[in-house]
């Protein structure tokens, strides 16, 4: 029983990826307008997220000065990736779709898989512990996926193809769920992906998304953003404060 309902709560959390399809719903001045807003939300989010959220709970179980190895490891590693699809689809400096679309899936497919341990870790507690902790894990994810959709199809990718992608990287929730319950993962290889995983929501925050709002000529919107993006960070900070 623990086993169904372990499954039902990481299949809740999967078709949350499918958030971002009320986009297809919005007209496109009015969608543009949202993507402006999660991308600065997204920005706040992903930075405190990574310093607020990942990295103190690997304190718990990694001694501190391998775990910032590990973060600079992952900030690198991503570094590496961006600029490996920059080659790889990028022509003459151009690129239909900008090479942050993968790494949001990537360091969103490590987060995801990441929650599916913690989840049947918590289940396997107590079926109520399981329960708010799915809670949890959703309230923070719900921001999270319209941003990370809003995010792709800024990138240049179709919205019909974001949802899939989106769709596609929360479903690493249910796999970590599974090999967390049949392979017996131990929580120490665990605990070492969320500073990586830290590591590349850093460098995403800080290297595409931060600068995509410098782009912004207006100092009304510039204002706009940098006070959405004090809200993600906020919203991080409050769920912290909260729930711990």
């Amino acid at each position: 029983m623990v086993l169904v309902w372990i499954l039902v709560a990481t299949a809740l959390n999967s078709f949350l990826a499918l958030i971002g399809g009320i986009s297809l719903l919005i007209k496109k001045a009015h969608f543009e307008k949202l993507i402006f807003v999660m991308i600065s939300f997204s920005a706040g989010a992903l930075l405190s997220g990574a310093f607020l959220h990942l990295i103190p709970e690997a304190l718990e179980s990694i001694e501190k000065d391998l775990l910032f190895i590990i973060v600079f490891v992952g900030f690198c590693s991503f570094f590496l990736i961006e600029r490996f699809l920059h080659w790889h689809h990028c022509h003459e400096g151009h690129c239909k779709v900008h090479p942050i679309s993968w790494l949001i899936t990537i360091g969103d497919t490590i987060h995801n898989f990441v929650d599916g341990t913690i989840i049947t870790a918590s289940f396997l507690v107590s079926i109520p512990f399981g329960f708010l902790t799915t809670a949890l894990i959703i309230a923070h994810e719900l921001p999270q996926e319209l941003g990370d959709f809003a995010i792709l199809v800024h990138s240049g990718v179709k919205k019909r193809r974001a949802l899939l992608m989106n769709f596609i990287s929360q479903t690493a929730c249910i796999f970590g769920a599974l090999l967390s319950y049949f392979l017996l993962i131990s929580n120490d290889l665990t605990v070492f992906l969320l500073p990586f995983a830290a590591g590349g929501f850093i460098y995403i925050s800080a290297s595409d998304l931060i600068p995509e709002l410098h782009r912004e000529a207006s100092l009304k919107k510039s204002l706009a953003s940098f006070i959405i993006f004090i809200a993600g960070v906020l919203f991080i900070f409050s769920l912290k404060l909260l729930f711990g």
